[in-house]
């Protein structure tokens, strides 16, 4: 069991960076890989990042490859986005979400409430 809060979203110019943070709450975060997802207005959700338990492995969308960089700090239960050179096709609603990597299929049981990124001039 796993309870997540996103923080640092919220208005950059383009080209601009931001920070987003994924705070986890319980005892067993370290059995959790840990991904990045985001949502705008009348488009479906997509995945943006993903990092595994020991951070040994992450992967991103080709759309954010290069710009945005996930890490974690599991002293602190948490989880880092660190989005650069923002563009205005970035702006969404970006939600984190924990899978269960004991298990063998992916499923991304426990979700965030969500934090707003707008890109804009």
């Amino acid at each position: 069991q796993v309870q997540l809060v996103e923080s640092g979203g919220g208005l950059v110019q383009p080209g601009g960076s931001l920070r987003l943070s994924c705070a986890a709450s319980g005892r067993t975060f370290t059995n959790y890989a840990i991904g990045w997802f985001r949502q705008a207005p009348g488009k479906e959700r997509e995945f943006v990042a993903r990092i595994s338990p020991s951070a040994g492995f992450t992967n991103f969308a080709d759309s954010v490859k290069g710009r945005f960089t996930i890490s974690r700090d599991n002293a602190k239960n948490t989880v880092y986005l660190q989005m650069n050179s923002l563009k205005p096709e970035d702006t969404a609603v970006y939600y984190c979400a924990a899978d269960d990597t004991r298990t063998i299929e992916v499923r991304y049981a426990y979700w965030g409430q969500g934090t707003q990124v707008t890109v804009s001039s």
